[in-house]
């Protein structure tokens, strides 16, 4: 390492990326990610649009059921 680094012309939180913002990867099992593989030849959509559509429908169920 250098005795010194010249911090000048640094940029403090260049990288930074808020965690509310941050993408987290999901990994699936493999038999749900053989069912959406099947959706996907049924209709083509992205598997991030298929999942997202699947998991609104259930928070949208869980919420009536629970009102």
């Amino acid at each position: 390492m250098k005795e010194e680094y010249d911090f000048t012309n640094a940029e403090q939180g260049k990288f930074y990326v808020p965690i509310e913002e941050m993408q987290v990867p999901i990994y699936l099992d493999q038999d749900i990610s053989e069912y959406f593989a099947v959706q996907r030849r049924i209709k083509p959509e992205n598997l991030s649009v298929l999942i997202n559509d699947l998991l609104r429908k259930d928070i949208e169920i869980a919420n009536r059921v629970s009102s």
